[in-house]
């Protein structure tokens, strides 16, 4: 226990949480720029198994934020390969499992089946919205980020409880090949997720949940909106059926 020591003695912490930290699986969906910092430092944390999902393989444009690939990766291994090598030698006591593929409606159940979690780390709302409904039907909670040149934003999705990502964004913006982005905004955004998780899987303080965190690191301006579910949305509709 050594190792996690320094979170073991937080306040209402112990062993105990470690012990469900140890036990829980996380699934990371995009191992780039929020995926990185938020496998990093649940590694650190000792999530008992993480499972990578990346059907992309890393690009030098990518190096200025997508902190677990190096040059050496380029044209040799996939973003998920590349991670989990370097994550199993950074906290050899947990499982890394590595993906490489493009979730659909179709596969993703086979993916991330087995996570009690799941990040959003994904850069487009397509993928999203497919991650968003497979939450819904299978009750499994997820944080959502986004991140944009200096910008951010974060929520924790609950079935059957908050929003879901299709309340948020009834009508999301299409997709960009290229966008700006400062590094330390993907750091600071993944790493919240990375937090998120473990107090949702620890029953530790206050999670983002009917909250949206948006933040702008340029000029120091963050804000808390409170989301609320949206009437007739055709998502939510799944689980109101249940």
């Amino acid at each position: 226990m050594e190792r996690y020591s320094r979170q073991v003695i937080l306040d209402g912490f112990g062993t105990e949480k470690q012990k469900d930290l140890s036990g829980s699986t996380v699934g990371i969906l995009g191992v780039g720029g929020l995926g990185c910092p938020a496998a990093m430092y649940l590694a650190g944390a000792g999530i008992g198994k993480l499972i990578l999902v990346d059907s992309q393989s890393p690009e030098e444009s990518n190096l200025n934020r997508q902190i677990l690939h190096w040059p050496e990766d380029i044209g040799k291994r996939s973003k998920s390969e590349s991670a989990s090598w370097k994550l199993k030698q950074f906290n050899p006591d947990i499982s890394v499992i590595e993906k490489t593929i493009e979730v659909n409606n179709h596969n993703i159940k086979e993916t991330l089946g087995d996570a009690d979690i799941i990040l959003d780390c994904t850069d487009n709302f397509s993928t999203r919205m497919i991650l968003n409904d497979y939450c819904i039907n299978s009750d499994t909670p997820f944080i959502h980020a986004a991140v944009e040149s200096w910008h951010g934003q974060i929520t924790a999705i609950i079935p059957k409880i908050t929003p879901c990502l299709k309340c948020i964004f009834p009508n999301p913006p299409p997709a960009k090949k290229v966008f700006p982005i400062l590094g330390p905004t993907a750091g600071i955004f993944g790493s919240m997720q990375a937090s998120e998780a473990i107090k949702i899987l620890t029953d530790l303080g206050d999670v983002l949940s009917s909250k949206l965190l948006v933040g702008d690191i340029q000029y120091n301006q963050w804000d808390i909106i409170e989301i609320k579910k949206r009437e007739n949305c055709p998502a939510c509709k799944q689980d109101q059926m249940k």
